[in-house]
């Protein structure tokens, strides 16, 4: 979609040249490469005049990595700025005088509150706004959660061993139309006793997987056979069913994989192994046993419920994550196997990155990639000749990859945005952004959404493209919009993943995002922007409900679905938005008796999908193996 003239972006890209004070996305005076691997429709493969020129410089191959920083880069990014100096506050601080426009003619959006990961996909901010602590890879400490080597604690996440251990957290890109929503969050208690529930025969009561063991009410917190839904007011809803953890863990706890679902099945992985509840009562339908840990997964099964997950090649610390496994998510029936292929000496650096579209799952790492068809196993396509290549993957209704081309300076990388025939793997259209930004979330596939990042100025900026891989706009926040998106954490070495970004939402016209939590007052609150896709410019602000948080799931029936998180003192809920903004409506209210269950989970993902809501734990840890059995997994409401 062409831009209006009004809109286009200046000269020379999406700036000049030279970097002004406050400047946006400067391209340099090197022309990026270009891959020439030909193009699979005749749509050009060259950006728009947002892009920059095509002519290749001499490259040269990077040296390999040597490894993943220890420490934090000083300093957090801005929204497409260079850094401040470092006397000057962090995010969400007013801007100083001399401002630049925006690259479309308006005003510069001021910084934002929300700091990219480094290079090697360290930990986001947490769920409220939190910076994270501890340098990369380190935990966050959230109320209510164990504190590592703490008294008493047994090492906290690592039982009887202090270390760091981070909490890898996946949700679907959005698809404009799908009917599940994610949201990926990390909330805690002030209270640290974390409810159970037992099963109980009132059909007002929640039912609980048979798998699950109810323990003594000691490690929780509650009584055992506590009902949460006792004193259940009109109007909201019922907690269906609860799950404990059943699995005996390792010392360092695992992550949670999932959910996924097909037709009446919920499914999810943790550690070694795969399993499959009735999404009406919780009950296990089937679990598939594993020879080796699960290392990586995608967001999403195919259509008809199948999915590959990466399986650890052993059990010693020296196993890598290079097997696929396919399963049947309807029956728990596991398919075929197979160990990737490696592309060359230098392949397994990185951990690997899963995503399906269609029939096809692409597996990308460092450098490398290929792609198998899900029904059967068949290598549809590798490597593809030429300079760039593909690292990562979103799918989902369209298979984007981020391929990275070789270039004269590691430290100024030309990335590219694909979007590859999932059958051929070749590309139907390349968009480059400017030399030195790096293609690092994909928000949403329909729109195309993309977040870009630049490491060196510890900048980022959001853009949409067309369906034909042009710039269709660059978001311009007001100054001091502090926006927020839920990207979890992750602990892969050099490897990246396009999917896993939540608390976003579009449709064709329109990206909502939240901000930031305002801390100001007596309690957190927030609010979500509605930018119009067309233009980059905000549309409309909706403040949530007084001393609340909200953030977004995706689309439901045109309005914008959203979560309204639970606090000390009240349940979460599940509420839309028009899609001109206004006052959150009510969808689903979660009952008060379940509060501090909901509120008590370390680290969530919620799950909007058949008029139920389903609040999972993204990982399972404790300080002993009796409390790590009592652990609730699972709770799921239903009107």
């Amino acid at each position: 979609m062409s831009q209006p003239p009004s809109q286009q972006p200046p000269q020379g890209g999406f700036g000049a040249p030279q970097e002004p004070p406050n400047g946006v996305p400067q391209p340099p005076q090197g022309q990026p490469p270009q891959d020439p691997a030909p193009q699979d429709q005749a749509s050009s493969g060259s950006p728009d005049p947002g892009g920059p020129p095509s002519t290749p410089p001499s490259a040269q191959p990077p040296a390999p990595p040597a490894g993943p920083p220890q420490t934090p880069p000083p300093g957090a990014p801005a929204y497409g700025y260079p850094q401040q100096p470092p006397a000057q506050p962090g995010y969400g601080y007013p801007q100083q005088p001399g401002q630049a426009p925006g690259p479309y003619g308006q005003q510069a959006p001021g910084p934002y509150g929300q700091p990219a990961p480094g290079p090697y996909g360290q930990p986001a901010p947490g769920p409220y706004g939190q910076q994270p602590q501890g340098g990369y890879g380190h935990p966050q400490q959230y109320p209510g959660a164990p504190a590592p080597g703490g008294p008493g604690s047994g090492g906290g996440f690592l039982k009887g061993k202090t270390g760091i251990v981070v909490a890898a957290a996946l949700a679907v890109v959005l698809a404009a139309g799908v009917g599940t929503w994610f949201l990926v969050s990390g909330s805690g208690d002030d209270d640290p006793k974390k409810p159970v529930v037992a099963g109980s025969d009132d059909p007002k009561a929640p039912s609980e997987s048979p798998t699950v063991d109810e323990g003594d009410g000691t490690g929780d917190g509650r009584e055992a056979g506590d009902d949460l839904n006792a004193g259940r007011k009109p109007g909201e809803a019922k907690v269906a069913w609860v799950q404990k953890n059943d699995v005996d863990l390792p010392r360092n706890g695992a992550s949670v994989h999932g959910p996924w679902f097909a037709g009446d099945v919920v499914a999810k992985a943790m550690y070694r192994g795969v399993s499959g509840y009735s999404v009406a009562d919780g009950k296990q339908q089937w679990k598939l046993d594993l020879p080796a840990d699960v290392c990586a997964a995608p967001n999403s099964p195919t259509p008809d419920g199948k999915i590959v997950i990466g399986v650890k090649n052993g059990t010693t610390d020296r196993a890598k994550c290079s097997v696929l496994q396919m399963i049947d998510l309807n029956t728990g029936k596991a398919g075929w196997k197979k160990e990737i292929k490696k592309n060359g000496n230098w392949d397994f650096l990185s951990d690997i990155g899963l995503a399906i579209s269609g029939d096809t799952v692409a597996v990308g790492r460092t450098g490398n990639s290929n792609a198998y068809r899900v029904s059967d196993g068949k290598e549809l396509f590798g490597n593809p000749e030429g300079n760039c290549k593909p690292f990562a993957f979103s799918g989902g209704d369209k298979l984007i990859a981020a391929a990275s081309c070789r270039t004269d300076d590691v430290k100024n990388p030309q990335h590219q945005v694909q979007e590859l025939n999932a059958d051929t793997g070749k590309p139907r259209w390349t968009y480059a952004p400017p030399r030195g930004w790096e293609v690092s979330k994909v928000y949403s596939s329909t729109p195309l959404v993309v977040r870009l990042e630049h490491q060196e100025k510890k900048e980022y900026t959001i853009v949409a493209l067309t369906d034909s891989g042009k710039l269709r706009s660059q978001l311009a926040p007001a100054k001091g919009a502090k926006l927020t998106a839920d990207c979890g954490n992750s602990f892969s070495v050099f490897g990246e993943k396009l999917e896993g970004c939540s608390g976003v939402a579009a449709d064709a016209d329109t990206f909502y995002i939240a901000t930031a939590d305002d801390t100001s007052g007596t309690a957190r609150t927030n609010k979500v922007i509605a930018f119009d896709l067309n233009t980059g410019k905000p549309k409309w602000e909706a403040p949530a409900p007084a001393e609340r948080v909200l953030k977004p799931l995706g689309m439901e029936g045109g309005d914008v679905l959203l979560y309204m998180r639970p606090k000390y003192d009240s349940a979460g809920a599940i509420v839309t938005l028009p899609p001109t903004g206004g006052t959150p409506k009510t969808l689903l209210q979660h009952p008060a008796g379940a509060g501090r269950v909901e509120n008590g989970f370390f680290s969530s993902k919620v799950v909007y999908e058949g008029g139920r809501s389903f609040v999972f734990s993204q990982r399972v840890s404790a300080s002993n193996d009796k409390e790590e059995l009592e652990q609730t997994t699972m709770l799921v409401f239903e009107k």
